[in-house]
């Protein structure tokens, strides 16, 4: 295998030892290629080459085997809870050393709920995205988008895979917009066109 996307997760888990005895059994048929404690500690626990069971049904960018052209990484968090400083810190020298090893772009870093619309929620609201992207590591829209542009249009061009509408803008906000709600606004269609002018594909 050799991964063209890293998929970030958490593990809604109430401790990371927890965490990583149900990704080790292979009963429960999910692992994931590191998993990151609260303290800081990254572990691996799948060989980078090897392909991991840890994004399930979804898509990115077309593809829809995302395990077999990913790197996933758990991030040990119940989901109720911000992400202390030493695991984000942790987790951005692991990405930096990923994206070297493996060519990975930024666009390239990726939500689970990203992948998977309506059925994933991780790493959810709580994970700073924008702090990423100010790292080189992540996207985040540089300039005010479109707000005429539809986002049947703009969600197709990042790389969402086809869903539910309302799944869709769910996913898109979780990762982009985390505190907006209602319906679709211009914001949401704005902020989704300036990410998709940074693809090479829009």
């Amino acid at each position: 295998m050799r991964p063209s996307l890293i998929v970030l997760h958490y593990t809604a888990m109430a401790s990371c030892a927890e965490a990583r005895a149900r990704l080790c059994d292979p009963e429960h048929q999910v692992s994931a290629h590191w998993l990151i404690s609260e303290t800081g500690l990254a572990d691996q626990l799948v060989d980078e080459a090897m392909r991991a069971w840890h994004a399930g049904a979804g898509g990115w960018a077309g593809l829809t085997d995302i395990n077999s052209h990913s790197i996933g990484i758990e991030l040990a968090n119940s989901g109720a809870h911000p992400f202390p400083e030493p695991q984000i810190t942790a987790l951005e020298g692991l990405l930096r050393a990923l994206t070297q090893r493996w060519s990975i772009a930024p666009a390239g870093i990726i939500a689970h709920s990203d992948m998977a619309p309506g059925r994933k929620s991780d790493p959810g609201a709580r994970f700073d995205w924008q702090r990423l992207a100010r790292a080189g590591l992540s996207v985040w829209p540089q300039s005010p988008g479109d707000p005429r542009r539809p986002l049947q249009s703009s969600l197709p061009a990042i790389g969402y895979p086809p869903a539910d509408p309302a799944a869709l803008l769910t996913a898109f906000r979780l990762r982009f917009r985390p505190f907006a709600r209602g319906s679709e606004s211009p914001e949401d269609r704005a902020a989704a066109d300036a990410v998709a002018r940074l693809s090479p594909s829009s």
